[in-house]
């Protein structure tokens, strides 16, 4: 019975490639109409933080799907359709979950818009995890706030701005135009050499990607604008306009220019966010009291949550392999002591090619010792990626049965293999029954599935003794399955 990774018939799987300042542009058009209000869905975040997240992204059903490394785990943004089509991003979901089981994953969702949130929980039920890091959220404004900064509670900003009219009675604000590349440089380098900050390394990172933006402002359509005093830079802001909202991924001043923070955070909303422009994302505070007191002394309309969502699986609840007993077997963990006939099982290439995995991919020479096999076998329950277990009978080792490729449905795989001197003898069905059993009633599966190559018709027959009904094939493998009622 195998135990390989290839994918179920039918099943097509995600292909991701990296996110590279050169192929940005392709995920676009996903970000123009997007409504989650989250400001890393937009183009000049994949641009200036590729780095940071090593992202990669694949484009499933109409959706844009994002994937990260971030602390060590793959991070899989929640689907975004292009048209906003909230089914089509619950398939995509779905496309997700399937990829991980078969690359032998962890899933975990990130950039979870709230409203996203109680349908995932329910797809999952009690088994999953909800976090909202405070200093990720976002931002979020009425862009007529920002306009007019009326009423009382905009009182400071007035001032600063019409001190700095005051000081400064010959500004202007202009659009950025091309040929102020070399003019804009020069006022970031001024801005840059000045910061207080130059211990801070996201600053820095952030300073040497604004660099790079500066250039592509046009190609990207950006929204950019430039505030002077006396005739010199001393402000710009640079935006991005992401369905109803814009996004500013950019707001710098000169220090010694009063005021010059609000008039450029006025004159940018004046000039780019009007008509259906409702709002304006300011971003995240990445975890900086001054700026997150700052951003709060704008009077945000709402901060924004990006919601963490992580599943878990029936095995993730699993501290210690089980001893399971049929009628003549006994399924448990492999003893140190048998660490030698395990490797014979587990090491003999040609009987293990129907196994669907070659050990030579893993091993760290050519003839590792014997103890490395099972100390591979149990690294991989202890990361929850498969429960493996020696079939013993008489107490003597006679094959090994495996729970793997669990799912985040109450569903897992099961495979068998035996040591040629046990084969022939009904152990495989027996096994399989017993792990069945245990499955259903200890783990709580839904469903228990297995396959076998085409070529292996043996295991079929085993399959079909152990009250597993067959349901598909392809060219290679046929596919069965068994469920609590079966």
């Amino acid at each position: 019975m195998s135990a390989s990774d290839m994918v179920p018939s039918g099943k097509r799987m995600l292909e991701f490639q990296k996110t590279k300042k050169e192929n940005v542009l392709a995920v676009a058009p996903f970000f123009c109409g997007q409504t989650t209000h989250i400001s890393d869905f937009s183009l000049c975040f994949q641009f200036m933080w590729h780095k940071h997240f090593t992202p990669e992204y694949c484009i499933a059903e109409d959706c844009l799907i994002l994937k990260e490394a971030y602390a060590g785990k793959d991070w899989f943004h929640y689907p975004l359709s292009r048209t906003g089509d909230e089914e089509a991003e619950r398939r995509a979901v779905a496309l997700i979950e399937e990829y991980c089981r078969e690359k032998e994953m962890r899933l975990h969702f990130t950039n979870v818009a709230e409203k996203n949130v109680p349908w995932l929980v329910l797809r999952y039920g009690r088994d999953v995890s909800v976090t909202n890091i405070r200093r990720w959220r976002d931002y979020l404004y009425e862009a007529e706030a920002f306009r007019s900064f009326a009423g009382g509670k905009y009182a400071g900003q007035r001032n600063h701005i019409n001190k700095f009219r005051k000081n400064y009675p010959d500004w202007t604000f202009t659009v950025y135009r091309p040929e102020e590349e070399g003019e804009l440089l020069a006022f970031l380098r001024e801005y840059d050499a000045a910061r207080a900050d130059k211990d801070n390394r996201l600053a820095d990172e952030e300073m040497g990607e604004v660099y790079e933006l500066v250039p592509e402002i046009g190609r990207f359509g950006l929204c950019c604008g430039l505030l002077r005093a006396g005739g010199k830079i001393v402000a710009c802001s640079v935006g991005e306009r992401c369905g109803d909202m814009l996004v500013v991924h950019i707001e710098k001043a000169l220090r010694g220019y009063e005021g010059a923070y609000p008039m450029v955070a006025q004159q940018f909303a004046l000039a780019f966010a009007g008509g259906d422009v409702k709002y304006l994302n300011r971003m995240d505070d990445a975890g900086d009291m001054g700026l997150r007191k700052s951003k709060l002394q704008y009077l945000p309309c709402e901060v924004v949550g990006k919601f963490n969502v992580t599943p878990r699986r029936a095995i993730d609840g699993v501290a210690h392999l089980p001893e399971i007993r049929s009628e003549r077997l006994t399924l448990s963990p492999v003893r140190d002591e048998d660490a030698e006939v395990y490797a014979r099982l587990a090491g003999d290439v040609e009987r293990n090619r129907f196994w669907g995995y070659d050990w030579r991919e893993d091993a760290p020479s050519a003839a590792p010792q014997a103890g490395w096999f099972l100390a591979f076998a149990r690294n991989l329950f202890r990361d929850k990626m498969e429960l493996p277990l020696g079939i013993y009978v008489d107490g003597a080792l006679a094959g090994e049965a495996v729970l793997h490729r669990f799912g985040y449905h109450a569903e897992a795989e099961v495979g068998v293999r035996l040591l040629p001197e046990a084969e022939g003898k009904g152990y495989a069905a027996e096994a399989v029954r017993a792990l069945c059993a245990y499955a259903f009633e200890k783990l709580e599966l839904e469903r228990v599935e297995a396959k076998h190559f085409r070529e292996n018709a043996r295991s079929g027959r085993s399959l079909l003794l152990a009250g597993m009904r067959r349901r598909g094939e392809d060219a290679t493998f046929v596919y069965y399955e068994k469920t609590a009622k079966d």
